[in-house]
């Protein structure tokens, strides 16, 4: 009788060294069983497997033989809910438990087959779509981070950068951390050369905690003589800034440190410009208002995510703006409550006014209506006239939309973090796209953009033209927010062509290896010409 050929597959588990052994003829699901058993994972949990390159391979019979100094890396992830914590973790971040879904499946054909005598084929279907998306959670490298390590040691994995917060949402505990800090550090005077430098495009938000960076708000408000003119009482513009602070999510980009970026940014403006004597007090209110509620509960998911997946908010707003229609409703909701509307002593004719501004100037932040303004903005500035209402209006629209994409404005230890933030949000999304069977929006596809692809064309052909047309207006933003921003080009391309350059030698260098490795007389036959 011949003897079984088996295979032997080293690797480790959390730095465990472990080892499998099997036939090469042994059936798909009895290897995995096999790995699910040497790491100790339940029925419920996902497993990985990377080889020594960081690569993830497939467990299967046809893995490689290997050797123990050339460990395979397997890690195990948690999709049961059971598992309290992680299980609402994975819940969050996918929007929906995995583990719940095949209990349901279960509960529904037990039922069924008590009831029909038999499985029907759409109950076959339902299970086939699990088991696919199991199949691509444990098998597609890039949806890494719809897991989470399960913890199997003290020394376990750190979460995937993608949720750099535990939950979607921020905690009640959290808040009131956060919130305690604040009230605290209300009556502190903050000093005159952190005002001045608060009106400068170069601040640095990333050396400031959110309960500091509510302080810095409150100052704004303050020194553009807000509180005073428009009877705003401390503690309700103190209430208006945690509310809005517990409504922007932990999310990598679109986050409460975006939402102060992006007021840091048009509060610089308005000083750098000197709008305070060109236009009234009440649209400046409006600007920064507007600057702090733009992205409030943003998801991290786009609005071609939102139509094309028919989510709640594109059913809602009929796929017109919908995430910018939710965060005025959201900014409004806030102002609805007596103790957080800031506008609570201002007159009725007033406040509808600044409404109507707000609404304006969020919605001005969707990206579809980017040419139209910014056309609209070139028609009027040969002759712009600030006492004339649309003119303003429309420069009002302006401002808040370079405030909102001005990062490659600040220096580059400040602006390139956000671009990495920025990125991870996006590959997030079009991995869920893909996922979903949705259309990928190309621009977050982590298959076909780099970090300097993904910059040299939006300051190309978005940044620059509308940078150059307020600077037209505002000559002295040409040192401000221009020359930084041509700068920033000049760095990305240079990046784009190292890249570039590097791609060529891999390239070059694996089919040099490929040549070594191919026997010499294979070398030697050259392919006909046709």
């Amino acid at each position: 009788m011949k003897e079984m050929e088996t295979k032997m597959i080293y690797f480790t588990v959390n730095g465990k060294p472990e080892q499998a052994e099997f036939s090469v003829d042994c059936p798909a699901q009895d290897v995995k069983d096999l790995f699910r058993s040497a790491a100790e994972a339940g029925p419920h949990d996902i497993l990985k497997l990377y080889n020594p390159k960081g690569n993830i391979i497939n467990i299967s019979p046809n893995l490689e033989p290997n050797h123990p100094n050339s460990c395979y890396k397997l890690e195990v992830v948690a999709s049961d809910c059971n598992n309290e914590p992680l299980g609402v973790e994975l819940a969050g971040a996918l929007g929906f438990d995995l583990s719940s879904m095949e209990k349901r499946l279960q509960g529904l054909e037990k039922k069924i087959l008590f009831e029909a005598g038999g499985t029907p084929a759409v109950i076959y279907e339902m299970k086939k779509q699990v088991d696919s998306f199991r199949e691509k959670l444990e098998s597609v490298e890039h949806l890494s981070w719809l897991g989470l390590y399960k913890d199997l040691s003290e020394e376990t994995h750190k979460p995937s950068p993608f949720y750099h917060k535990r939950t979607l949402h921020k905690t009640k505990e959290e808040c009131d951390h956060v919130r305690d800090k604040f009230l605290k550090m209300c009556s502190l005077e903050v000093s005159e050369e952190v005002r001045q430098y608060l009106k400068t495009p170069t601040f640095d938000n990333w050396q400031w905690e959110d309960a500091e960076i509510m302080v810095l708000l409150q100052v704004m408000y303050a020194d553009l003589d807000f509180i005073a003119i428009y009877n705003i009482e401390p503690e309700v513009l103190q209430q208006f800034l945690f509310e809005v602070y517990r409504r922007y999510n932990n999310i990598p980009f679109h986050n409460f440190k975006h939402c102060f970026c992006v007021t840091q940014m048009m509060y610089g403006l308005i000083w750098l410009t000197d709008l305070r004597s060109k236009m009234d007090s009440i649209d400046l209110l409006i600007m920064l208002t507007s600057a702090i509620c733009h992205d409030l509960d943003h998801t991290g998911y786009n609005n071609a995510y939102q139509i094309n997946a028919r989510t709640e908010l594109a059913l809602r707003y009929n796929d017109i703006s919908p995430l910018e229609n939710h965060h005025c409703a959201v900014a409004f909701e806030i102002l609805e409550k007596t103790e957080s509307n800031i506008f609570r002593n201002v007159s009725l004719d007033l406040y509808k006014h600044i409404r109507e501004g707000i609404i304006k100037c969020i919605l001005a932040t969707d990206m579809t209506s980017h040419n139209e303004i910014l056309n609209k903005f070139k028609s009027i500035l040969s002759h712009f006239d600030f006492t004339n209402k649309d003119h303003r209006d429309v420069l009002m629209m302006i401002l808040i939309k370079v405030s909102d994409i001005s990062n490659e404005a600040r220096p580059m230890e400040v602006a390139e973090p956000w671009l990495d933030c920025l990125l991870q949000e996006f590959y997030n999304q079009s991995d869920v796209e893909k996922l979903e069977g949705l259309p990928v929006t190309p621009f977050m596809d982590r298959d076909k953009i780099t970090k300097p692809s993904s910059q040299t064309g939006f300051i190309r052909f978005v940044l620059l033209p509308l940078f150059i047309e307020l600077a037209n207006l505002f000559p002295c933003l040409e040192q401000h927010i221009i020359d930084p921003v041509r700068k920033a080009l000049d760095y990305y391309t240079e990046m784009e062509k190292a890249l570039e350059r590097e791609k060529q030698t891999r390239v070059q260098c694996e089919k040099a290896a490929k040549s070594k490795e191919m026997p010499v007389e294979q070398q030697s036959i050259e392919p006909k010409a046709q």
